[in-house]
């Protein structure tokens, strides 16, 4: 098992969450994040220096099984990328075990219902 983890554009949020839809990863976890990058500037509005360099990210997290990472990878990268700075990173963890609380099932079956395997 795997934990991926993808920092991205909130404006691309909705495009990665279909993605990852229609990859049949219908579980994950994400978060409003704020970061710092490389870009140090101040924008001006109305005569107002504002900072910038604190950028506003979702981060995704998803426990996928071996099988299904790299599909996982390629639909958040298909989705998310702009080609310009900023797009974020994907970060794959491995996963020791995993317990569903209700039954007790350990390992990959507690990610998923054995009606799914089907």
């Amino acid at each position: 098992m795997k934990k991926i983890e993808a920092i991205i554009r909130r404006t691309k949020f909705e495009d990665v969450r279909d993605a990852l839809l229609e990859a049949d990863i219908e579980w994950f976890s994400y978060y409003e994040v704020r970061g710092i990058g490389k870009t140090r500037e101040g924008r001006i509005y109305r005569g107002v220096v504002y900072d910038t360099s604190s950028i506003e990210r979702i981060l995704l997290s998803v426990v996928v099984r071996e099988k299904n990472v790299e599909k996982t990878v390629q639909a958040i990268m298909k989705a998310a990328q702009t080609g310009e700075i900023g797009d974020g990173r994907i970060f794959i963890i491995p996963i020791e075990d995993a317990v569903r609380i209700r039954t007790g099932e350990r390992g990959d079956i507690a990610l998923y219902n054995a009606e799914q395997e089907k």
